[in-house]
């Protein structure tokens, strides 16, 4: 992997992480349009590391006040007696889902599920799904209002983002506006809930990378997860100001679009649906030769 690919994907995993329009999707396409071989579900899941550290930092007094809450809570033995404390048994509840879910079906997320035609048709669905919920929700809860139901619902929602073309901030997003969240309240809770999911899918990968034959060099892997950070700020920031002024309209009309334009490449077979395969899974450690036994008089 080059400098620039890695300057690019980079690029395009912090603007797109914290988007509802998928960075699977957009990692998955951004190499085929370049002519680039596909990076790997394991390349991708390292450099979320760094939208991890951009949601820790920009959210950093919410997060220290979730921790100190929660362990307060278990101290005092009123573990749900604050709303910070509360909140914060809901983000570990609403990681289950996808943890159980990404450790059942790891192989077909990182194979079958990469298939553009996959991808394609998730962009398209779930638009449709969030056009319809922004539409009819009533946007007047806040985060203060969510209860154990809300952090399973949202969770459960998070779990489909397993399918790449989903993306997991339009998951999570489409699942507090269906209950009833503010919409700059539903991407708040988003972003929390996205750092236990992300930071385990990251380690669980960084440790099959090590172990790889072949892997990008370390150098990409660094420049590719800083470059992920600066501009995964930048998509929080200007995200949570869009959304106290604008609907998801925008991210829906994108998502369509993109969807249809991927299936006319596909089917104009100027892209491939599984082309790149031998990067889409990480490559097996390697295996010790056999000890030849001695054999003895």
């Amino acid at each position: 992997m080059s400098l620039l690919e890695a300057i690019v994907l980079g690029l395009v995993q912090g603007l797109t992480e914290f988007l509802p329009i998928s960075s699977t999707a957009h990692l998955r396409i951004a190499p085929e349009l370049f002519g680039w071989p596909d990076p790997g579900a394991a390349y991708s899941a390292i450099i979320q590391l760094g939208t991890v550290a951009a949601v820790l930092i920009y959210f950093r007094k919410d997060i220290v006040a979730l921790v100190k809450a929660f362990v307060v809570g278990l101290v005092k033995r009123d573990p749900f007696g604050t709303l910070e404390a509360r909140l914060a048994w809901f983000v570990g509840v609403g990681t289950l889902p996808i943890g159980i879910c990404g450790l059942a079906f790891k192989k077909l997320i990182e194979t079958q599920f990469r298939s553009l035609y996959v991808i394609a048709f998730s962009l398209i669905v779930l638009a449709i799904v969030l056009f319809v919920v922004e539409k009819r929700a009533s946007h007047q809860r806040t985060v203060a209002d969510m209860t154990w139901r809300d952090g399973i619902l949202i969770g459960l929602w998070q779990a489909l983002a397993l399918v790449p073309g989903s993306s997991r901030s339009g998951t999570t997003l489409t699942g507090g506006l269906s209950l009833g969240l503010k919409r700059e309240d539903a991407a708040r809770y988003s972003f929390l809930l996205s750092i236990p999911a992300t930071t385990l899918a990251g380690i669980f990968e960084l440790k099959h990378l090590l172990e790889a034959t072949q892997r990008p060099s370390t150098v990409a892997l660094v420049v590719g997860t800083l470059v992920a950070f600066l501009s995964g700020m930048a998509a929080i920031a200007w995200l949570l100001s869009f959304l106290k002024r604008r609907t998801t309209l925008v991210f829906v009309v994108y998502r369509v679009a993109l969807g249809l334009v991927l299936l006319g490449l596909l089917q104009a077979n100027i892209l491939k649906p599984m082309s790149g395969v031998e990067n889409l899974s990480t490559p097996d450690a390697p295996t010790k030769p056999p000890v030849e036994k001695q054999i003895t008089d």
